[in-house]
């Protein structure tokens, strides 16, 4: 962690003011029953979201002497690195590829850190820095309110013994939206007879560890880095994995010669055009994995790095797992046709089989339409910006995001430093003062 945290921590933050709607500091406008029971104007930018996104953005802006409000949904900072992710996960890239700005990992820490170190790594980059989100703070609605110029951030906040208080109307400046790629996990739509099916059904985000299904027939649904580690996780606990391969896609060896193929990958960048690294990938690639489409993985013909670029598709870093597909471990199946009876699942090749499990990989999806109340930043479609990387951090109107750049936890370092150095720039006296706060709430109420 870095050794300016302490004096950081040291600075007096900039505490909320809290502004009853009626103006008399004695509560809740009763004829507005539909409106939260108390506003607090927040001197800096309100972030939704204390993941790594939202602490990066943070810490970031502390460091330039502007405080800011963390409200996060969930009781604990890194809610989805601690609870929905398998026990066995490590980074997929090295770790000097996913420290946040201003702290490198402890001394000691593996190449490629476990679940467990990235969490302490979070918790520990929270403390240094002073970060002390609003826990347990769930944002139901945002909407900019051009009339004062401020954003309307409504959230519903758990007490500290877990129960609900009124909801609360936070009025910032700037509203950082850190939610992430992967607030929430996708579900497949429209597979016929899903209802149907009485084994167990789960997403990769509840899946922990394989020794659970032992001796247990699993179909896993997916062949990204997920469904491929899932894969290898059932099969060294003695689980019988088969992985549903719908789509062509490029598996590359996590190390090249001993060098990250990732890390390669970003040298070879500052010298070499996309196309011609994509096929020094390619050829290593080969050397050292052989021809994956005899095992049932076709690679596309577009590169993996151009895919990476235009899609935000990830390559697949193997870590083991087409080891046991080669043997047959893992049992390579396609696309599903529609589940049959209580157990069996058919595929489009017509072959059927019977399943005590069904884990689906199929990835996350941002929540971001559901609560932001904005047009032209964020497409309702997808729930990302809409301005392609560099350009993906700023909105207008004080709206910034972090973290959704398809570009892991280098784009949220990246995301991290700009807003805060945007917003530092804007940054006035008059913004953090009561008087200030006071005259916006009139002008709003």
């Amino acid at each position: 962690m870095p050794t300016s945290g302490g004096e950081q921590q040291e600075a007096e933050p900039n505490h909320p003011t809290i502004l009853h709607r009626d103006g008399s500091g004695s509560g809740t406008d009763a004829g507005d029953r539909s409106s939260p029971a108390r506003q607090v104007w927040v001197p800096g930018p309100v972030i939704v979201g204390a993941g790594p996104s939202g602490l990066a953005t943070a810490a970031c802006l502390k460091a330039r002497g502007v405080p800011s409000l963390v409200l996060e949904k969930d009781p604990c900072v890194a809610s989805s690195w601690r609870h929905r992710t398998y026990e066995r996960l490590r980074l997929h890239l090295p770790r000097c590829f996913c420290e946040l700005p201003m702290a490198p990992f402890p001394a000691g820490t593996p190449a490629y850190p476990t679940r467990d170190q990235f969490v302490a790594y979070l918790d520990g980059y929270a403390r240094a820095f002073g970060i002390e989100p609003r826990l347990g703070a769930r944002v139901r609605a945002a909407a900019y309110d051009a009339g004062i110029g401020f954003w309307r951030v409504v959230a519903v906040v758990v007490n500290e013994d877990g129960g609900v208080a009124a909801e609360t109307e936070f009025v910032s400046r700037w509203l950082v939206v850190a939610t992430g790629e992967n607030a929430e996990p996708a579900w497949p739509e429209g597979v016929e007879g899903m209802e149907g099916y009485r084994g167990l059904v789960m997403h990769t985000s509840s899946y922990k560890k394989g020794d659970e299904f032992r001796g247990k027939n699993v179909l896993v649904v997916g062949c990204g880095n997920s469904g491929m580690e899932v894969s290898l996780d059932l099969c060294n606990n003695g689980a019988r994995a088969s992985m549903v391969v719908r789509d062509k896609l490029h598996v590359l060896p996590r190390e090249i010669l001993g060098i990250s193929t990732f890390g390669l990958s970003m040298f070879l960048l500052r010298w070499l055009p996309i196309k011609r690294v994509d096929s020094l990938l390619l050829f290593f690639s080969r050397l050292i994995l052989g021809d994956t489409e005899k095992y049932g993985l076709p690679r596309p013909k577009m590169g993996p790095l151009q895919i990476k670029s235009s899609t935000g598709k990830t390559p697949v870093l193997d870590i083991g797992a087409l080891r046991k597909i080669k043997s047959g471990e893992i049992q390579v199946v396609p696309a599903i046709n529609r589940f049959t009876g209580s157990n069996g699942v058919e595929f489009i090749d017509g072959h059927r089989e019977d399943f005590d499990a069904v884990i689906f990989a199929t990835g996350y999806k941002s929540n971001v339409p559901s609560w932001l109340k904005e047009e032209e930043f964020f497409s309702h479609v997808d729930g990302f910006p809409r301005k392609p990387f560099p350009h993906s951090w700023r909105g207008k109107n004080g709206l910034y995001a972090a973290g959704f750049t398809r570009k892991g936890l280098m784009g949220t370092s990246y995301d991290a430093l700009r807003i805060a150095g945007d917003i530092a720039d804007q940054w006035t006296e008059a913004f953090a003062s009561p008087t200030a706060a006071h005259r916006s709430s009139d002008h709003g109420a």
